[in-house]
């Protein structure tokens, strides 16, 4: 059962400071439970998800049909996916980068597409993205959360609920 959605930040920006060689018994939690299928991605997270340097881009590979949800699977409601797509492209249109010059300070269409996903399963979405404070004209992965009414979560937050330690 999926009980969380992850943005590539939500594991890439803690193994900067959290290398899986030092921190083995953390990383080690994390790949049980890809292993056990909790996370939800979308194909477009998915494709950075295996670029991200050791060993976690093994184990989500290995485990690529557990993580991905894909439009016209019939085991799940990728109706409400496309139409909560649809929605979120519209209602953020004006912050979205590709559509407002290309600024690497705002949301972007894959940040879109597994915050659809997180919305269509009501599941949280792990990130490490903070928000765009002050700013009329940006918005991020928990600016957009929030206003979906979305559970934003940081890694450390996701270690908490799965009482993850090292």
């Amino acid at each position: 059962m999926k009980r969380y959605c992850v943005d590539t930040s939500g594991f890439s920006n803690p193994l900067e400071t959290m290398p899986e060689d030092i921190y083995t018994t953390l990383w080690h939690g994390i790949y049980d439970l890809i292993d056990q299928g909790v996370f939800a991605v979308t194909q477009e997270i998915y494709d950075e998800l295996i670029l991200i340097d050791g060993e976690i881009s093994e184990v989500i590979e290995a485990n690529k049909e557990k993580m991905i949800l894909e439009v016209n699977d019939p085991s799940w409601d990728w109706q409400t996916y496309i139409k909560n797509s649809n929605q979120l492209n519209a209602d953020h249109h004006g912050f979205i980068s590709e559509y407002t010059g290309g600024s690497p300070k705002t949301i972007c269409l894959n940040d879109m597409t597994i915050i659809a996903l997180a919305k269509s399963l009501k599941i949280p979405l792990v990130s490490m993205e903070t928000y765009a404070t002050g700013s009329a004209t940006k918005r991020r992965i928990p600016d957009v959360c929030k206003i979906e009414g979305i559970q934003h979560l940081s890694f450390n937050d996701f270690l908490r609920m799965e009482k993850i330690s090292f």
